[in-house]
């Protein structure tokens, strides 16, 4: 991880960081519509970054960031930080959404450089390349 860009993990590295490091914490940061109806890691918090019906984005996301985090988002130079593992549908937001909350302030910020549902295939299918869902990761759906 730089001072500006999140650091990478697959999913597989994501999901071993949350069974490791239980203070860390998972935010889906896709749409409310994506979250809900194509599906979402378990135990994924939302915090969306771009959502409808404006699909600007949200102004309050690192407020939100830091609220899920509670006690975890100030961070003391010689004092662990919660890590944040941001996802969204293919790792594209959660990069720039990464990079706005290390702007603000927060130190241990990862993204899932797959995403959910990973990149699109030749017959511009998702989930047959990559992601979370493809790595055959726990995910669950409304």
């Amino acid at each position: 991880m730089s001072d500006d860009h999140p650091s990478a993990l697959t999913p597989d590295e994501a999901h071993r960081m949350l069974q490791e490091q239980p203070q860390a914490v998972l935010v889906d940061i896709r749409s409310s519509m994506e979250f809900l109806f194509v599906g979402h890691p378990k135990g994924a918090v939302h915090v969306p970054w771009i959502d409808e019906p404006d699909w600007v984005v949200n102004p309050h996301f690192t407020t939100e960031i830091r609220k899920v985090l509670l006690g975890g988002a100030v961070c003391e130079p010689d004092s662990p930080c919660a890590p944040v593992i941001l996802i969204c549908r293919s790792g594209k937001r959660s990069l720039e959404a990464g990079r706005a909350l290390l702007k603000d302030g927060l130190r241990a910020v990862h993204h899932v450089d797959e995403g959910f549902e990973g990149d699109l295939d030749e017959h511009h299918h998702r989930s047959t390349k990559g992601g979370w869902r493809f790595r055959g990761l726990p995910w669950e759906q409304c």
